[in-house]
């Protein structure tokens, strides 16, 4: 009798230990998605933000001179264009740089290995490797497509309004709420403390809007009105 109760107590324990090892392989294995997660969801939350931003921030400053709807809007449309080009093209030849060196950096690990004699990285550590590098076509399509997003929220806000003061308003309320949700959004996705992304995307954007709308306006009264 005692015989098997000591093969249950092993096969209980053998197993608790199965489990447990199984909960830790998936606890590093979310942290490690989350961290793969990094290179596209900076792309994303950068190119949204930005694209926000920058649209809201000119339609303010060309509203800070102009009261013509039609000549915001244009602003905006061709922030819009711009800057998602600027976007993917500027990603696309900084992830390409990155993935250049890191290729040069395996090159280099590798001839150390065979001139000091040492063993081979096995075949599927090398195609993991490479698997791992960035993807500068990924990048910059998440980059253009994010610009767009956000650069349409202020546009849409703002296309239906005719008085002059309510539109910049519009705008400015719209922005605000885009940029708490795109805060949040990116504090979910990258498991990182909510109220302080959202309120580090808010207080930015802000701060752009208030910048160019100031500016803008101190150029336009002091005689250079278009």
């Amino acid at each position: 009798m005692a015989a098997p109760r000591a093969l249950e107590e092993t096969s209980s324990q053998n197993l608790e230990m199965t489990i447990h090892v199984n909960d830790t392989a998936e606890k590093i294995g979310d942290e490690f998605d989350y961290s793969r997660r990094a290179q596209w969801l900076r792309a994303a939350v950068l190119g949204a933000n930005d694209g926000l931003v920058s649209v809201a921030s000119l339609m303010m400053g060309v509203g800070a001179v102009k009261t013509d709807i039609k000549a915001m809007l244009l602003a905006g449309f061709a922030g819009l264009v711009a800057g998602a080009g600027s976007m993917a093209i500027g990603e696309f030849v900084s992830v390409c740089t990155q993935r250049d060196i890191e290729i040069a950096q395996m090159k280099r690990d590798q001839q150390k290995k065979i001139t000091s004699n040492e063993n081979h990285e096995e075949p599927d550590e090398n195609i993991q490797r490479e698997e791992a590098l960035p993807n500068p076509a990924q990048a910059a399509i998440a980059s253009a497509l994010a610009f767009s997003v956000g650069a349409v929220v202020p546009l849409l806000g703002s296309a239906f309004v005719r008085d002059h003061k309510v539109r910049l308003a519009v705008v400015a309320a719209v922005a605000s709420i885009a940029l708490v949700v795109f805060g949040v959004l990116g504090a979910l996705l990258g498991k990182t403390p909510i109220v302080k992304s959202s309120a580090r995307v808010l207080v930015g954007g802000w701060m752009a809007m208030a910048i160019t709308f100031g500016l803008t306006k101190l150029i336009g009264t002091g005689g250079l009105q278009m």
